[in-house]
C-alpha cells in the first residue's frame, strides 16, 4: 500500500464518484465521525456521487440513507439498496426507495435456510453470538466478533467454514462475520446500484470512482478499483488479505475518510484554478 500522498493529481482530478464502506471507515462504535460527515457534505456539494456499501442490515441502514448526504446506500453486502426520493425517478416515490437483488420468494426460502445455519453454528461453536443488529437483517446472518462480543481468530475461521459448508458466501468485516445465500457481494452490489441509479456500467468507468474501506470484506472492491484507499486501521486486517487498497491514509476511521476527501477536493480546486 502506498501513502495517500502518492495518489497522482491527474487520477484524483478524474474522480466523479466515491463509494465507501461504513463501519470503521465512516464510523466508530456505530456512530459516524463528525469529520466524516462534514467530508461527505463537502464532497456532495462539490458534485461527486456518493454511495455507501455496507454489511450492516437493511433495518439499521435505512435511517442513515435518509440522514446522510448520500445518493444511495447498499446494505447487507449488496442485497438491498436505499435511494433517497430526491434521487428516485418518480416524484411520487416514498422518501426512501428500497430495492432488492432477490425476489420475495427467494428471500423467504433463504431465510429458512439461514436459520438452520445459525442453529448449526451455535451448536458447534457455543461462544458464537449473533450480531446485536440481527433483527434488522433480511438477506443475511451475522455473528459478532468485535463489536460487543469477542471471538478469536480460530472461532472466526470456524464460523466462516460452517457458513461455506452450508453453501453460503461468507465474509469478515471489522466487527461481524456475515453469511448469505446468493451470488451478490459488495462488488456486484456496486455494479447493480450504478445501473439502477445512473443507468451506467460501473466496469466501464472505474477510473472515475474511488472506493475506501477498512477490512477483509472490502477485498473484492480493492481488487477491481484502480483508485482504492484503506483507512489506517486496515493494518489490523492487511496480513490476512490477498487484495489490498492501492493507497492508505495516515489517519484511522472517519478521520481517514476525511483525509481522502480532502485529497479529492484539493485536486478539484487545483483543476479549477489551472
Amino acid at each position: 500500500m502506498l501513502s495517500l500522498s502518492r495518489w497522482p493529481l491527474a487520477a484524483r482530478r478524474g474522480i466523479t464518484g466515491v463509494m465507501t464502506d461504513i463501519d470503521d471507515t465512516l464510523t466508530a462504535d456505530g456512530a459516524i465521525a463528525p469529520a466524516a460527515l462534514s467530508a461527505l457534505r463537502a464532497l456532495r456539494a462539490a458534485g461527486l456521487t456518493l454511495i455507501a456499501i455496507t454489511g450492516r442490515p437493511a433495518g439499521w441502514s435505512a435511517a442513515f440513507a435518509a440522514e446522510w448526504p448520500l445518493h444511495a446506500l447498499v446494505a447487507e453486502n449488496g442485497a438491498v439498496a436505499f435511494v433517497p426520493s430526491s434521487e428516485a425517478v418518480d416524484a411520487a416515490d416514498p422518501p426512501i426507495r428500497k430495492y432488492y437483488q432477490q425476489d420475495a420468494a427467494t428471500r423467504a426460502r433463504n431465510h429458512q435456510r439461514m436459520q438452520a445455519v445459525v442453529a448449526d453454528i451455535q451448536r458447534a461453536i457455543p461462544q458464537a453470538r449473533l450480531a446485536s443488529d440481527s433483527n434488522g437483517r433480511e438477506c443475511d446472518i451475522a455473528f459478532d466478533h468485535s463489536e460487543h462480543h469477542h471471538l478469536d481468530a480460530a472461532a472466526i475461521a470456524q464460523v466462516v467454514q460452517r457458513m461455506r459448508q452450508a453453501g453460503m458466501q461468507a465474509t469478515v468485516s471489522s466487527i461481524h462475520i456475515n453469511g448469505w445465500f446468493g451470488t451478490h457481494d459488495k462488488w456486484l452490489g456496486a455494479n447493480w446500484i450504478v445501473r439502477q441509479l445512473l443507468g451506467r456500467a460501473l466496469a466501464q468507468e472505474l477510473a472515475q470512482w474511488v472506493y475506501i474501506g477498512d477490512s477483509t470484506n472490502d477485498e473484492r472492491m480493492f481488487e477491481h478499483f484502480p483508485n482504492s484507499v484503506g483507512v489506517a486501521n486496515i493494518a489490523r486486517f492487511a496480513p490476512h488479505m490477498r487484495y489490498l487498497p492501492r493507497y492508505v491514509t495516515r489517519q484511522a476511521r472517519g478521520a481517514g475518510f476525511a483525509e481522502m476527501a480532502h485529497a479529492l477536493l484539493a485536486a478539484r480546486k487545483t483543476a479549477c484554478n489551472a
